[in-house]
């Protein structure tokens, strides 16, 4: 199975890119047949420019990992450049190059031509194109979703290993409502004094603390975030503010957690006490003044704040909907676009109800889809949401024994009672049994697929092909291993054989209804993808 990781992304899209220059000039580069591959190979080495030089290059394309693909005038040679897009010409420094992989890393210098589409007065942080964070924040938001469908797009090709018949036009990207002070999570860090490897050496001095710039492995003192929101920020402030006095007492670097949690007041409950602070005494005691952020709207007071201890908890409302989370481990960052995300899901958990949820030529109507497994739950956002739609209930499962606790919380908190929303411990890989496959028919049940960003693995996809339920939705942060678990599906297996279609046993293959991406990152080259699938019963 293919990683989808940004090396092997980076190195199909060079590729890529150099097979169509060849098909561009009708077969490929001229040149004396009397030179062999090795001779031809360490001509193009001696003709590269020396690492450490500055040159001017034209960027052509822009790779999936959101880096240019350029070329220098005369050259053939590929160069991947960060912080520039299509139509730029600008000068880089060569960092490395990559004989084996057929590129030339190179490090971002200065425009010498813009782009069309580059507009450097919409850049609002100073520290972009040093810092590795944001990649886009010269392009139009339009433009940046333009290409993230793009994304998807190229991961749907270079990916799923399906014909390009079977694979549906990829629908408009989905952006964000907040395109800067999106972010509820951040986590700056700072190194360790030098020698602390040795031995525990105390800093001489407050060190830089920020994030790593692109493509070293050093820290840049950043003191603000513009894609943080404002909690974030102020604690990002704060944090900062409290290392600078007590820097001495580490002996190591240090990562920085912050995260924003909220504290929502009902107007009707403050209106009817003397103060916020009255309101909520009996609930839990609120932070200093100055380290809230206030927002008003016309039904409730949230309170937002920043939490920095990995074992605490932090909140977050999506909608009507409430969840805690330990505020270290995972929860979707950009809690603006989670009302539209949730919102998508729910209209697509269900077929539509002009037709049938799977493509069947059977004269027999398909029962009606009643229950939910929601795989690689975390604290319980799809079980939870979805419940409404699925009267024989949800059940959520994941790895975690914590995010499984905080998940029944949730239930409670948003009160749903076991019978319409239960969560289990265990494995993804072991979750089809015989107990599961008992309690929800695999044609009345839906299942939603959540992975980490590796993917699922052979034996999760093996059991689900067994399990086939009716319909699947899989969500992903990593639209390429996601097209290549797709593709599997689509593809299908002969149930007991494994993943390569052999004989034996009844086939099991989904087609795809639609993909779309949406956009948690805005000014950066991340999407994330929505595939829903129904099963195709023959």
């Amino acid at each position: 199975m293919t990683t989808g990781s940004a090396e092997e992304v980076l190195a199909i899209d060079v590729q890529n890119l150099i097979e169509s220059l060849n098909r561009d000039e009708d077969g490929g580069v001229e040149g004396d047949s009397a030179i062999d591959e090795n001779e031809a190979k360490q001509v193009a080495i001696e003709k590269l420019p020396e690492e450490g030089s500055e040159i001017e290059v034209e960027v052509v394309e822009l790779s999936s990992t959101g880096e240019g693909l350029a070329f220098q005038k005369g050259s053939k040679r590929v160069y991947v450049v960060p912080f520039a897009v299509p139509g730029d010409t600008v000068k880089v420094k060569v960092y490395r190059h990559l004989q084996d992989e057929g590129y030339t890393v190179a490090d971002f210098v200065s425009v010498v031509t813009p782009s069309p589409s580059r507009d450097d007065s919409r850049i609002q942080c100073k520290y972009f194109a040093t810092c590795s964070g944001c990649q886009f924040q010269m392009l139009d938001y339009a433009e940046q979703l333009r290409l993230k469908k793009r994304i998807v797009e190229k991961a749907f090709r270079n990916f799923s290993q399906l014909p390009p018949e079977l694979i549906p036009a990829i629908q408009d990207t989905i952006g964000s409502p907040l395109q800067y002070g999106y972010r509820t999570k951040l986590t700056p860090h700072f190194d360790g004094p030098p020698g602390w490897r040795k031995g525990k050496q105390p800093f001489e001095k407050c060190p830089p603390i920020g994030f790593m710039p692109k493509g070293k492995r050093t820290t840049l003192d950043i003191e603000d975030c513009p894609i943080g929101t404002d909690a974030v920020r102020l604690g990002m402030k704060r944090e900062r503010e409290r290392i600078a006095v007590e820097y001495n007492k580490y002996t190591r670097g240090a990562t920085i957690l912050l995260r924003e949690s909220t504290k929502r007041i009902p107007k009707k409950q403050v209106n009817n006490s003397s103060s916020p602070k009255e309101a909520t005494k009996e609930s839990s005691p609120l932070p200093p003044e100055d380290a809230v952020i206030r927002v008003e709207t016309d039904e409730y007071t949230d309170l937002k704040t920043c939490v920095t201890d990995n074992n605490g908890t932090s909140t977050e409302y999506v909608g009507p909907y409430v969840f805690h989370n330990p505020a270290g481990s995972f929860f979707q960052n950009n809690n603006s676009i989670l009302p539209v995300f949730t919102d998508y899901i729910r209209q697509h958990i269900l077929p539509p109800s002009s037709s049938s949820s799977s493509s069947t030529s059977s004269p027999t109507p398909s029962p009606k889809i009643k229950y939910l497994i929601d795989a690689y739950s975390g604290s319980g956002l799809f079980t939870i949401t979805l419940s409404p739609l699925l009267p024989g209930g949800s059940v959520g499962i994941d790895i975690s024994d914590a995010s499984i606790n905080y998940a029944w919380r949730n239930a409670r908190a948003n009160k749903l009672p076991p019978s319409r929303a239960r969560f289990i411990a265990a494995d993804a890989r072991n979750l089809f049994t015989p107990e599961v496959r008992s309690t929800y028919p695999a044609d009345e049940t839906v299942v939603v697929i959540d992975p980490p960003r590796k993917g699922c693995d052979a034996d999760f996809l093996r059991q689900l092909l067994q399990f086939a339920p009716r319909r699947v939705v899989y969500v992903s942060c990593n639209v390429h291993t996601q097209a290549r678990d797709v593709g599997v599906l689509v593809r299908g297996e002969t149930a007991g054989s494994g993943l390569d279609g052999a004989t034996g046993g009844n086939k099991t293959r989904y087609a795809i209804e639609s993909l779309r991406g949406f956009d948690f990152f805005p000014q950066t080259g991340h999407v994330e993808g929505v595939a829903v699938l129904n099963r195709v019963d023959e």
